[in-house]
């Protein structure tokens, strides 16, 4: 699990052909404040991805190479010519939890539509796909490249967010683009929400049960 606050920007350094998928490179664009250790879990874009290889000593700005799936280069933006990403370590059961929970499991993909300077930031719209729309909503959270926003509003196909000046400071998010693609996650609650309300035949899941373990 992660937060959507991003340490830093790194770069996809190579992208290597592998069976089921790719080998990535990945160069962090800042020194670790902890060494990286083999099997861990990083944040790429808000991908969850495996540490497989360190290359050089696991301290100071180590790269690491990971191995993504066909599904994860379909569904999100790792597939496609990316130099610059969001890098995100795991959440630790002791660390203070100041995004909202992301698991690193990609919904989708966005689309930016526009960037309105507002103030010293900016507001950001973005167009999703229609199945993740009851799943957005005013006020919620959602992940964008990996990084936690809270959605202002919520039209038929599109949503917008305020990006803060410390937000694009350090991420990707400094560089979009309209027509530029984003990964998308939405909020996990949310998810079993839907599914329940769906008639969900889910086993032993109802809203009696979120509500008694504090999720409702």
């Amino acid at each position: 699990m992660f937060t959507g606050l991003a340490l830093g920007r790194g770069q996809i350094a190579a992208q290597v052909a592998a069976p089921g998928g790719a080998a990535l490179t990945i160069q962090p664009g800042f020194a670790w404040l902890d060494p990286l250790s083999l099997g861990e879990s990083v944040a790429v874009s808000g991908v969850c991805l495996t540490v497989e290889k360190i290359l050089g000593e696991p301290t100071g700005p180590a790269s690491f190479v990971a191995f993504a799936s066909l599904e994860t280069l379909t569904r999100s933006t790792l597939g496609s010519p990316q130099k610059q990403v969001n890098l995100e370590r795991a959440l630790k059961l002791n660390d203070r939890l100041g995004g909202h929970l992301v698991s690193g499991h990609v919904d989708g993909r966005g689309r930016v539509q526009s960037l309105r300077s507002n103030g010293l930031g900016q507001e950001l719209t973005v167009a999703f796909a229609q199945e993740l729309g009851p799943q957005i909503v005013p006020k919620g959270s959602i992940a964008v490249d990996g990084i936690s926003l809270t959605v202002n509003e919520v039209l038929t196909a599109h949503f917008t967010v305020q990006l803060i000046p410390a937000t694009l400071e350090r991420t990707t998010l400094i560089n979009l683009t309209p027509g530029q693609a984003v990964n998308l996650e939405t909020d996990l609650l949310a998810k079993y929400v839907q599914k329940l309300l769906n008639g969900s035949k889910t086993e032993g899941l109802t809203l009696e049960t979120l509500a008694k373990n504090g999720f409702l």
